[in-house]
């Protein structure tokens, strides 16, 4: 069995990807000693100097993930500051800001880019997209973050209305750990 540490402070992130990674053999361990998120203008760069600054305190193969909610009517919008802007204005502040848009205008992708460091030098970047729309309310009291107002293209329920098994067959957190699934099965 191969350990992979997760660093996150995301409980939710770690329920994921362990119900993702633990059947395919992996032990996941949480590690919560944070990393400084820099300001940059996609989440690649974000996942990139995360793992500068981790790979100096951890010397064992780790995992870390940026992800993002990136609104097609707000231009993208909340985007790498996803996070900051959930604890500011929140799901109800989203919503506000959508309240004009119906249809298209509520279109949305969310990406994740999971960062894994293993043994040799090269950071390996695996990058996961989901789209779908944002809901006209919250729904469902799963999941975590944007999960009540984000429905994603093939289902009719919100990720917060879905169990986390349900929610890593659509979400772009469960595509981007496939990717690095595959990465490892081709080691």
């Amino acid at each position: 069995m191969k350990t992979i540490y997760f660093v996150t402070s995301n409980k939710g992130k770690f329920l994921e990807a362990k119900e993702k990674l633990v059947p395919q053999g992996f032990e996941i361990v949480q590690r919560n000693i944070g990393y400084p998120e820099i300001q940059a203008t996609n989440l690649e760069d974000v996942a990139l100097f995360g793992i500068e600054y981790t790979e100096k305190k951890i010397r064992h193969p780790f995992i870390l993930e940026d992800a993002g909610l990136f609104v097609d009517a707000l231009d993208g919008f909340p985007g790498v500051y996803s996070s900051y802007v959930y604890y500011t204005i929140g799901l109800k502040g989203i919503l506000k800001l959508l309240e004009d848009q119906s249809g298209d205008g509520r279109k949305a992708v969310f990406k994740s880019v999971i960062a894994y460091k293993g043994s040799d030098k090269k950071p390996r970047l695996f990058v996961g997209e989901c789209h779908g729309m944002i809901s006209n309310q919250e729904l469902g009291d799963h999941g975590f973050g944007y999960d009540p107002i984000f429905i994603p293209d093939g289902d009719t329920r919100t990720f917060g209305q879905m169990e986390v098994g349900e929610k890593n067959r659509f979400s772009h957190r469960g595509k981007s750990l496939e990717k690095l699934l595959d990465f490892f099965k081709k080691q």
